[in-house]
Protein backbone atom coordinates (compact mmCIF):
# COMPACT_ATOMS: atom_id res chain seq x y z
CA UNK A 1 0.00 0.00 0.00
CA UNK A 2 1.48 3.34 -1.07
CA UNK A 3 2.00 6.18 1.39
CA UNK A 4 -0.45 9.06 1.31
CA UNK A 5 0.12 12.67 2.40
CA UNK A 6 -1.47 16.09 2.39
CA UNK A 7 1.53 17.57 0.56
CA UNK A 8 4.46 16.09 -1.35
CA UNK A 9 7.31 18.35 -2.43
CA UNK A 10 9.40 17.16 -5.39
CA UNK A 11 12.87 18.59 -4.82
CA UNK A 12 14.58 19.72 -1.60
CA UNK A 13 16.37 22.92 -2.56
CA UNK A 14 15.79 26.25 -0.76
CA UNK A 15 12.29 26.36 -2.20
CA UNK A 16 11.38 22.72 -1.62
CA UNK A 17 12.62 22.13 1.91
CA UNK A 18 11.22 25.48 3.09
CA UNK A 19 7.83 24.64 1.56
CA UNK A 20 7.88 21.27 3.32
CA UNK A 21 8.73 22.80 6.69
CA UNK A 22 6.01 25.45 6.40
CA UNK A 23 3.43 22.86 5.33
CA UNK A 24 4.30 20.71 8.34
CA UNK A 25 4.13 23.73 10.66
CA UNK A 26 0.59 24.25 9.42
CA UNK A 27 -0.37 20.72 10.48
CA UNK A 28 -0.19 19.07 7.07
CA UNK A 29 1.20 15.56 6.66
CA UNK A 30 4.18 16.27 4.44
CA UNK A 31 6.78 14.37 2.43
CA UNK A 32 9.70 15.44 0.29
CA UNK A 33 11.32 13.60 -2.63
CA UNK A 34 15.00 14.19 -3.38
CA UNK A 35 17.20 12.36 -5.90
CA UNK A 36 20.61 13.54 -4.68
CA UNK A 37 21.29 15.72 -1.61
CA UNK A 38 18.93 17.46 0.80
CA UNK A 39 19.32 21.20 0.40
CA UNK A 40 19.52 21.03 -3.38
CA UNK A 41 21.97 22.97 -5.52
CA UNK A 42 22.02 26.09 -3.35
CA UNK A 43 23.29 24.53 -0.14
CA UNK A 44 25.43 21.84 -1.74
CA UNK A 45 26.72 23.31 -5.01
CA UNK A 46 25.63 26.93 -5.21
CA UNK A 47 24.91 29.86 -2.95
CA UNK A 48 26.61 28.77 0.25
CA UNK A 49 29.77 26.89 -0.81
CA UNK A 50 30.57 29.59 -3.37
CA UNK A 51 30.45 32.18 -0.60
CA UNK A 52 32.88 30.03 1.38
CA UNK A 53 35.25 30.10 -1.60
CA UNK A 54 34.84 33.86 -1.97
CA UNK A 55 35.52 34.36 1.73
CA UNK A 56 38.85 32.57 1.38
CA UNK A 57 39.72 34.78 -1.59
CA UNK A 58 38.72 37.87 0.39
CA UNK A 59 40.95 36.90 3.31
CA UNK A 60 43.83 36.37 0.88
CA UNK A 61 43.17 39.79 -0.66
CA UNK A 62 43.27 41.49 2.74
CA UNK A 63 46.42 39.62 3.75
CA UNK A 64 48.13 40.79 0.58
CA UNK A 65 47.16 44.37 1.43
CA UNK A 66 48.01 44.17 5.12
CA UNK A 67 50.45 47.05 4.76
CA UNK A 68 47.52 49.34 3.90
CA UNK A 69 46.38 48.81 7.51
CA UNK A 70 49.78 49.28 9.11
CA UNK A 71 50.44 45.56 9.45
CA UNK A 72 53.31 43.38 8.35
CA UNK A 73 52.97 39.78 7.24
CA UNK A 74 56.24 37.97 6.66
CA UNK A 75 56.56 35.99 3.46
CA UNK A 76 54.40 35.58 0.40
CA UNK A 77 50.71 34.82 0.84
CA UNK A 78 50.02 31.56 -0.95
CA UNK A 79 46.69 29.87 -1.61
CA UNK A 80 46.29 26.17 -0.88
CA UNK A 81 43.53 25.47 -3.38
CA UNK A 82 42.83 21.99 -2.04
CA UNK A 83 42.40 23.36 1.48
CA UNK A 84 40.18 26.20 0.23
CA UNK A 85 37.93 23.73 -1.60
CA UNK A 86 37.93 21.36 1.39
CA UNK A 87 36.69 24.18 3.64
CA UNK A 88 33.94 25.03 1.15
CA UNK A 89 32.80 21.41 0.93
CA UNK A 90 32.83 21.19 4.72
CA UNK A 91 30.48 24.15 4.92
CA UNK A 92 28.16 22.50 2.39
CA UNK A 93 28.22 19.22 4.31
CA UNK A 94 27.35 20.98 7.56
CA UNK A 95 24.34 22.64 5.98
CA UNK A 96 23.20 19.41 4.33
CA UNK A 97 23.18 17.78 7.76
CA UNK A 98 21.29 20.80 9.06
CA UNK A 99 18.50 20.30 6.52
CA UNK A 100 18.37 16.59 7.40
CA UNK A 101 17.88 17.61 11.04
CA UNK A 102 15.17 20.11 10.07
CA UNK A 103 13.25 17.41 8.19
CA UNK A 104 13.27 15.19 11.29
CA UNK A 105 12.44 18.06 13.63
CA UNK A 106 9.43 19.06 11.53
CA UNK A 107 8.29 15.46 10.94
CA UNK A 108 8.72 15.65 7.17
CA UNK A 109 9.07 12.18 5.62
CA UNK A 110 12.00 12.00 3.19
CA UNK A 111 11.87 9.73 0.14
CA UNK A 112 15.29 9.52 -1.53
CA UNK A 113 15.09 8.73 -5.22
CA UNK A 114 14.16 9.93 -8.69
CA UNK A 115 10.61 11.28 -8.72
CA UNK A 116 8.22 11.23 -11.70
CA UNK A 117 4.64 12.53 -11.75
CA UNK A 118 2.18 9.74 -12.53
CA UNK A 119 -0.75 12.13 -12.02
CA UNK A 120 -1.04 15.69 -10.67
CA UNK A 121 -1.13 14.27 -7.15
CA UNK A 122 0.97 11.10 -7.27
CA UNK A 123 4.70 10.49 -7.72
CA UNK A 124 6.65 7.39 -8.60
CA UNK A 125 9.94 7.31 -6.70
CA UNK A 126 12.79 5.13 -7.94
CA UNK A 127 15.26 4.71 -5.09
CA UNK A 128 18.16 2.42 -4.32
CA UNK A 129 15.80 0.02 -2.54
CA UNK A 130 13.25 -0.16 -5.35
CA UNK A 131 10.27 1.76 -6.71
CA UNK A 132 7.29 3.09 -4.80
CA UNK A 133 4.35 5.33 -5.64
CA UNK A 134 3.25 7.96 -3.15
CA UNK A 135 0.25 10.26 -3.35
CA UNK A 136 -1.02 13.48 -1.81
CA UNK A 137 -3.84 15.97 -1.98
CA UNK A 138 -1.33 18.49 -3.36
CA UNK A 139 2.10 18.23 -5.02
CA UNK A 140 4.65 21.05 -5.20
CA UNK A 141 7.24 20.74 -7.98
CA UNK A 142 10.55 22.31 -6.90
CA UNK A 143 13.05 20.59 -9.18
CA UNK A 144 15.28 23.62 -9.76
CA UNK A 145 17.62 24.15 -12.70
CA UNK A 146 21.10 23.35 -14.00
CA UNK A 147 23.77 25.18 -15.96
CA UNK A 148 23.08 25.81 -19.65
CA UNK A 149 25.72 24.37 -21.95
CA UNK A 150 26.59 25.80 -25.36
CA UNK A 151 26.73 23.24 -28.23
CA UNK A 152 30.38 24.08 -28.97
CA UNK A 153 31.43 24.21 -25.31
CA UNK A 154 30.26 21.00 -23.69
CA UNK A 155 31.63 20.74 -20.16
CA UNK A 156 34.19 17.98 -19.70
CA UNK A 157 35.28 18.76 -16.14
CA UNK A 158 38.86 19.01 -17.33
CA UNK A 159 39.26 22.16 -19.42
CA UNK A 160 35.65 23.31 -19.84
CA UNK A 161 33.79 23.82 -16.59
CA UNK A 162 30.32 24.60 -15.31
CA UNK A 163 29.93 26.12 -11.85
CA UNK A 164 30.10 22.64 -10.27
CA UNK A 165 33.50 21.93 -11.77
CA UNK A 166 34.68 25.43 -10.84
CA UNK A 167 33.81 24.75 -7.20
CA UNK A 168 35.93 21.59 -6.99
CA UNK A 169 38.74 22.22 -9.48
CA UNK A 170 41.31 19.53 -10.14
CA UNK A 171 43.92 22.24 -10.63
CA UNK A 172 44.31 26.01 -10.37
CA UNK A 173 43.68 27.79 -13.68
CA UNK A 174 46.55 29.92 -14.90
CA UNK A 175 44.65 31.73 -17.64
CA UNK A 176 40.88 31.55 -17.29
CA UNK A 177 38.09 32.45 -19.72
CA UNK A 178 34.68 33.16 -18.17
CA UNK A 179 31.77 33.17 -20.61
CA UNK A 180 28.96 35.32 -19.22
CA UNK A 181 28.96 38.18 -16.74
CA UNK A 182 25.89 37.47 -14.68
CA UNK A 183 26.19 36.81 -10.96
CA UNK A 184 27.67 33.31 -11.34
CA UNK A 185 30.23 34.30 -13.96
CA UNK A 186 31.37 37.43 -12.15
CA UNK A 187 31.62 35.67 -8.78
CA UNK A 188 33.88 32.96 -10.17
CA UNK A 189 35.87 35.54 -12.14
CA UNK A 190 36.38 37.48 -8.91
CA UNK A 191 37.34 34.36 -6.94
CA UNK A 192 39.91 33.07 -9.40
CA UNK A 193 41.32 36.54 -10.02
CA UNK A 194 41.93 36.98 -6.28
CA UNK A 195 43.44 33.50 -6.18
CA UNK A 196 46.01 34.50 -8.80
CA UNK A 197 44.59 33.47 -12.18
CA UNK A 198 44.76 35.68 -15.27
CA UNK A 199 41.02 36.16 -15.95
CA UNK A 200 39.16 37.25 -19.09
CA UNK A 201 35.39 37.82 -19.00
CA UNK A 202 33.42 37.79 -22.27
CA UNK A 203 29.91 39.29 -22.32
CA UNK A 204 27.71 39.45 -25.43
CA UNK A 205 25.82 42.55 -24.26
CA UNK A 206 27.32 46.03 -24.12
CA UNK A 207 28.06 45.91 -20.38
CA UNK A 208 28.78 43.43 -17.62
CA UNK A 209 26.15 42.48 -14.99
CA UNK A 210 23.56 43.73 -17.51
CA UNK A 211 20.55 43.38 -15.20
CA UNK A 212 22.02 46.02 -12.89
CA UNK A 213 21.83 49.80 -13.17
CA UNK A 214 24.18 51.17 -15.84
CA UNK A 215 26.12 53.16 -13.25
CA UNK A 216 26.80 49.97 -11.29
CA UNK A 217 27.92 48.12 -14.42
CA UNK A 218 30.33 50.91 -15.36
CA UNK A 219 31.76 51.12 -11.84
CA UNK A 220 32.26 47.35 -11.60
CA UNK A 221 34.02 47.16 -14.97
CA UNK A 222 36.50 49.83 -13.87
CA UNK A 223 37.06 48.08 -10.53
CA UNK A 224 37.63 44.65 -12.08
CA UNK A 225 39.91 46.08 -14.76
CA UNK A 226 41.92 47.80 -12.03
CA UNK A 227 42.23 44.41 -10.31
CA UNK A 228 43.79 43.00 -13.48
CA UNK A 229 40.86 41.36 -15.27
CA UNK A 230 40.37 41.63 -19.03
CA UNK A 231 36.74 42.59 -19.70
CA UNK A 232 35.35 42.09 -23.22
CA UNK A 233 31.81 43.44 -23.75
CA UNK A 234 29.84 43.31 -26.97
CA UNK A 235 31.82 40.16 -27.70
CA UNK A 236 31.04 36.51 -28.19
CA UNK A 237 32.82 33.17 -28.05
CA UNK A 238 32.24 31.44 -31.39
CA UNK A 239 34.25 28.26 -31.00
CA UNK A 240 36.23 26.38 -28.38
CA UNK A 241 38.78 23.63 -28.90
CA UNK A 242 39.93 21.84 -25.76
CA UNK A 243 43.23 20.01 -25.70
CA UNK A 244 45.31 18.17 -23.14
CA UNK A 245 47.12 21.30 -22.00
CA UNK A 246 44.65 24.09 -22.62
CA UNK A 247 41.84 25.65 -24.62
CA UNK A 248 41.78 27.61 -27.86
CA UNK A 249 38.84 30.02 -28.13
CA UNK A 250 37.72 32.04 -31.12
CA UNK A 251 36.26 35.30 -29.83
CA UNK A 252 34.42 37.85 -31.96
CA UNK A 253 35.19 41.29 -30.57
CA UNK A 254 33.18 44.48 -30.48
CA UNK A 255 34.77 45.47 -33.81
CA UNK A 256 33.42 42.33 -35.49
CA UNK A 257 36.83 40.74 -35.92
CA UNK A 258 37.43 37.17 -34.78
CA UNK A 259 40.67 36.35 -33.01
CA UNK A 260 41.98 33.15 -31.45
CA UNK A 261 42.99 33.23 -27.79
CA UNK A 262 44.54 30.55 -25.60
CA UNK A 263 43.45 29.73 -22.04
CA UNK A 264 44.14 27.01 -19.53
CA UNK A 265 40.45 26.62 -18.60
CA UNK A 266 36.97 27.92 -19.46
CA UNK A 267 33.97 28.49 -17.18
CA UNK A 268 30.62 28.57 -18.97
CA UNK A 269 28.14 30.79 -17.10
CA UNK A 270 25.60 31.56 -19.80
CA UNK A 271 22.36 30.87 -18.01
CA UNK A 272 20.30 27.97 -16.72
CA UNK A 273 18.01 25.21 -17.96
CA UNK A 274 15.03 24.14 -15.79
CA UNK A 275 14.97 20.54 -14.57
CA UNK A 276 11.50 19.87 -15.94
CA UNK A 277 11.99 17.30 -18.68
CA UNK A 278 11.04 13.66 -18.20
CA UNK A 279 9.21 14.14 -14.92
CA UNK A 280 5.68 13.85 -16.35
CA UNK A 281 4.67 17.51 -16.45
CA UNK A 282 3.31 17.54 -20.00
CA UNK A 283 1.30 14.37 -19.39
CA UNK A 284 -0.53 15.95 -16.45
CA UNK A 285 -1.32 19.14 -18.39
CA UNK A 286 1.06 21.68 -16.87
CA UNK A 287 1.58 24.77 -19.01
CA UNK A 288 5.21 25.24 -20.04
CA UNK A 289 7.19 28.03 -21.68
CA UNK A 290 10.77 27.27 -22.78
CA UNK A 291 10.85 24.51 -20.19
CA UNK A 292 9.66 26.67 -17.28
CA UNK A 293 6.41 25.79 -15.49
CA UNK A 294 3.88 28.62 -15.71
CA UNK A 295 2.30 29.59 -12.38
CA UNK A 296 0.26 32.31 -10.72
CA UNK A 297 1.63 34.47 -7.90
CA UNK A 298 0.99 31.71 -5.32
CA UNK A 299 2.48 28.85 -7.32
CA UNK A 300 -0.66 27.32 -8.83
CA UNK A 301 -0.10 25.67 -12.21
CA UNK A 302 -3.74 25.66 -13.28
CA UNK A 303 -3.83 21.87 -12.85
CA UNK A 304 -5.83 20.94 -9.75
CA UNK A 305 -3.54 19.87 -6.93
CA UNK A 306 -0.30 20.71 -8.79
CA UNK A 307 1.95 23.60 -7.73
CA UNK A 308 5.44 24.76 -8.69
CA UNK A 309 8.07 27.05 -7.18
CA UNK A 310 11.69 28.12 -7.59
CA UNK A 311 14.08 27.85 -10.52
CA UNK A 312 11.81 25.54 -12.54
CA UNK A 313 9.38 28.49 -12.82
CA UNK A 314 9.90 31.97 -14.36
CA UNK A 315 12.65 34.13 -12.80
CA UNK A 316 14.35 35.74 -11.18
CA UNK A 317 16.19 32.52 -10.39
CA UNK A 318 17.26 33.21 -6.83
CA UNK A 319 17.27 31.05 -3.71
CA UNK A 320 15.44 33.60 -1.58
CA UNK A 321 12.74 33.97 -4.22
CA UNK A 322 12.28 30.18 -4.18
CA UNK A 323 12.03 30.09 -0.38
CA UNK A 324 9.43 32.86 -0.37
CA UNK A 325 7.42 31.03 -3.03
CA UNK A 326 7.65 27.86 -0.96
CA UNK A 327 6.07 29.52 2.05
CA UNK A 328 3.35 31.16 -0.06
CA UNK A 329 2.45 27.90 -1.79
CA UNK A 330 2.35 25.94 1.48
CA UNK A 331 0.09 28.55 3.07
CA UNK A 332 -2.20 28.66 0.03
CA UNK A 333 -2.50 24.86 0.14
CA UNK A 334 -3.30 24.95 3.86
CA UNK A 335 -5.98 27.54 3.16
CA UNK A 336 -7.49 25.35 0.44
CA UNK A 337 -7.50 22.44 2.90
CA UNK A 338 -9.59 24.46 5.35
CA UNK A 339 -7.12 26.46 7.46
CA UNK A 340 -8.75 29.90 7.75
CA UNK A 341 -6.00 31.31 9.94
CA UNK A 342 -3.45 31.64 7.15
CA UNK A 343 -3.50 34.46 4.63
CA UNK A 344 -0.95 33.84 1.85
CA UNK A 345 0.41 36.78 -0.08
CA UNK A 346 1.36 36.61 -3.73
CA UNK A 347 4.95 37.29 -4.74
CA UNK A 348 5.78 40.86 -5.81
CA UNK A 349 8.79 40.49 -8.11
CA UNK A 350 9.59 44.20 -7.81
CA UNK A 351 10.58 43.62 -4.18
CA UNK A 352 13.05 40.76 -4.73
CA UNK A 353 16.64 41.81 -4.03
CA UNK A 354 19.55 40.64 -6.12
CA UNK A 355 23.09 40.18 -4.77
CA UNK A 356 26.42 39.45 -6.44
CA UNK A 357 29.29 38.54 -4.13
CA UNK A 358 32.22 39.70 -6.20
CA UNK A 359 34.75 42.26 -4.99
CA UNK A 360 33.27 44.87 -4.76
CA UNK A 361 29.86 43.44 -3.89
CA UNK A 362 26.66 44.40 -5.74
CA UNK A 363 23.12 44.56 -4.36
CA UNK A 364 19.90 45.97 -5.80
CA UNK A 365 16.13 45.94 -5.60
CA UNK A 366 13.44 47.34 -7.84
CA UNK A 367 13.78 49.35 -11.03
CA UNK A 368 16.95 50.77 -12.47
CA UNK A 369 16.82 54.46 -13.40
CA UNK A 370 16.64 53.51 -17.07
CA UNK A 371 13.76 51.03 -16.56
CA UNK A 372 11.84 53.53 -14.43
CA UNK A 373 12.04 56.12 -17.21
CA UNK A 374 11.02 53.53 -19.80
CA UNK A 375 7.98 52.74 -17.61
CA UNK A 376 6.92 56.38 -17.87
CA UNK A 377 8.02 57.66 -14.48
CA UNK A 378 9.50 61.09 -14.00
CA UNK A 379 12.27 60.20 -11.61
CA UNK A 380 14.45 61.71 -8.95
CA UNK A 381 17.72 59.80 -8.54
CA UNK A 382 20.39 60.34 -5.92
CA UNK A 383 23.88 58.87 -5.63
CA UNK A 384 26.23 58.98 -2.66
CA UNK A 385 29.83 57.71 -2.94
CA UNK A 386 31.53 55.71 -0.21
CA UNK A 387 34.43 58.18 -0.26
CA UNK A 388 32.13 60.51 1.65
CA UNK A 389 31.41 57.90 4.34
CA UNK A 390 33.63 57.82 7.42
CA UNK A 391 33.18 54.10 8.18
CA UNK A 392 34.03 53.10 4.59
CA UNK A 393 37.22 55.16 4.74
CA UNK A 394 38.15 53.71 8.16
CA UNK A 395 37.66 50.17 6.79
CA UNK A 396 39.87 50.94 3.83
CA UNK A 397 36.87 50.38 1.52
CA UNK A 398 36.17 53.83 0.03
CA UNK A 399 35.23 52.55 -3.43
CA UNK A 400 31.52 52.21 -4.04
CA UNK A 401 28.24 54.08 -3.96
CA UNK A 402 24.53 53.89 -3.19
CA UNK A 403 21.96 55.05 -5.73
CA UNK A 404 18.25 55.48 -5.10
CA UNK A 405 15.48 56.09 -7.65
CA UNK A 406 12.18 57.73 -6.71
CA UNK A 407 8.94 58.63 -8.44
CA UNK A 408 9.16 62.42 -8.59
CA UNK A 409 5.37 62.72 -8.35
CA UNK A 410 4.63 60.51 -5.34
CA UNK A 411 8.01 60.01 -3.66
CA UNK A 412 7.69 56.21 -4.01
CA UNK A 413 10.98 54.35 -3.78
CA UNK A 414 11.22 52.66 -7.18
CA UNK A 415 14.65 51.13 -6.86
CA UNK A 416 17.96 51.05 -5.01
CA UNK A 417 21.35 50.07 -6.42
CA UNK A 418 24.56 49.59 -4.45
CA UNK A 419 28.13 48.58 -5.09
CA UNK A 420 30.88 48.33 -2.49
CA UNK A 421 31.77 46.69 0.80
CA UNK A 422 28.97 44.84 2.64
CA UNK A 423 26.17 46.12 0.39
CA UNK A 424 24.67 42.61 0.26
CA UNK A 425 23.98 42.97 3.99
CA UNK A 426 22.62 46.51 3.62
CA UNK A 427 20.15 46.08 0.75
CA UNK A 428 17.53 44.58 3.04
CA UNK A 429 16.88 48.04 4.47
CA UNK A 430 15.61 49.19 1.10
CA UNK A 431 13.73 45.90 0.56
CA UNK A 432 11.81 46.45 3.80
CA UNK A 433 11.19 50.05 2.74
CA UNK A 434 9.77 49.00 -0.62
CA UNK A 435 7.64 46.25 0.95
CA UNK A 436 6.17 48.82 3.34
CA UNK A 437 5.60 51.22 0.39
CA UNK A 438 7.98 53.77 1.86
CA UNK A 439 8.42 57.21 0.32
CA UNK A 440 11.38 59.54 0.52
CA UNK A 441 9.78 61.28 3.54
CA UNK A 442 10.02 58.21 5.80
CA UNK A 443 13.54 57.38 4.62
CA UNK A 444 14.72 60.93 5.26
CA UNK A 445 13.30 60.80 8.79
CA UNK A 446 14.89 57.42 9.55
CA UNK A 447 17.85 57.61 11.94
CA UNK A 448 20.84 55.65 10.62
CA UNK A 449 23.55 54.63 13.13
CA UNK A 450 26.95 56.28 13.03
CA UNK A 451 29.54 55.26 12.06
CA UNK A 452 28.19 52.73 9.55
CA UNK A 453 28.40 52.33 5.80
CA UNK A 454 24.59 52.27 5.89
CA UNK A 455 24.64 56.05 6.37
CA UNK A 456 25.37 56.15 2.63
CA UNK A 457 21.86 54.80 2.10
CA UNK A 458 20.41 57.80 3.92
CA UNK A 459 22.65 60.23 2.07
CA UNK A 460 21.63 58.81 -1.32
CA UNK A 461 17.98 59.53 -0.49
CA UNK A 462 18.89 63.05 0.55
CA UNK A 463 20.93 63.45 -2.64
CA UNK A 464 17.91 62.60 -4.79
CA UNK A 465 16.24 65.71 -3.37
CA UNK A 466 19.28 67.97 -3.31
CA UNK A 467 19.79 67.61 0.44
CA UNK A 468 22.93 65.45 0.82
CA UNK A 469 25.07 66.57 3.76
CA UNK A 470 28.46 64.96 3.32
CA UNK A 471 29.20 65.50 -0.37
Amino acid sequence: MSASYDVIVLGSGPGGYVAAIRASQLGLKTAIVERELLGGICLNWGCIPTKALLRSAEVKHFAEHASDYGLKIAGKIEADLDAVVKRSRGVASQLNKGVTHLMKKNKVTVHMGEGTLKSPTSIEVKGKDGTETISAKHVIVATGARARELPFAKADGERIWTYRHAMTPKEMPTKLLVMGSGAIGIEFASFYNDMGADVTVVEMLDRIVPVEDKDVSAFLEKALTKQGMNIMTGAGVEAIEAGAKGVKAKIKGKDGKVAEHEFSHVISAVGIVPNTENIGLEAVGAKMDRGFIQIDDLGRTGVKGLWAIGDCTPGPWLAHKASHEGVSAAEAIAQELGNKDVHPHGLDRNNIPGCTYCHPQIASVGMTEEKAKEAGYKVKAGTFPFIGNGKAIALGEPEGFVKTVFDAKTGELLGAHMIGAEVTEMIQGFVVGKTLETTEAELMQTVFPHPTISESMHESVLAAYGRAIHI
